[in-house]
């Protein structure tokens, strides 16, 4: 049984305030991408759903001395996976999450990129991890660009919901053959 849905997870004012600065579009297209790649590699697909849609919760915005946005100096100073690790783990805790699948959820959105780390994470992460990260590769785009796509409030809403029922009968079909 789920305990937290993603339209719970989007609905709250915390995760709109950092989906909104790192894109909805983006989160829910990967939401949707992990879900069927997360079938394709036999991971969960209620923990790859929410670690996608919640990935880069830990985002901020890099402005020049101009006012614009400057992806060279952002990708140079990113930390983004660290703070959204933190917050998503924060905010599912809050929202009555399990705390172990709020841990695994945290943990792949903590690695869901090596871009702030000295290594590459290539071979060393675990298949929910690897689910968070195809699925944020497969919507990026060149500098970025993938965040300013724009969905809005309630067409993300509309979305989460269908993706939470696919979510349920995906569950639910494991159930019955698990019993």
């Amino acid at each position: 049984m789920r305990h937290v849905t993603l339209v719970d997870i989007f609905k709250h004012h915390i995760t709109r305030k950092y989906l909104n600065r790192s894109g909805v579009h983006h989160a829910v297209t990967a939401a949707y991408y992990a879900f069927d790649l997360a079938i394709e590699n036999h991971v969960s697909v209620d923990l790859a759903t929410k670690a996608a849609l919640l990935h880069d919760i830990g985002h901020y915005e890099w402005y020049n001395s101009e006012g614009k946005w400057d992806y060279d100096e952002y990708r140079q100073n990113d930390i983004h996976a660290i703070k959204g690790a933190e917050r998503a783990h924060k905010l599912l805790i809050r929202l009555g999450e399990d705390r172990i699948a709020a841990k695994q959820i945290s943990v792949a959105i903590l690695l869901h990129t090596d871009s702030y780390l000295p290594f590459t994470l290539q071979g060393k992460q675990t298949p929910l991890q690897e689910v968070i990260t195809l699925a944020d590769n497969k919507d990026e785009q060149p500098k970025g660009l993938h965040h300013y796509k724009k969905m809005d409030p309630s067409e993300a809403i509309t979305q989460l919901h269908k993706l939470d029922l696919l979510v349920e009968a995906s569950l639910n079909k494991d159930q019955e053959v698990i019993g």
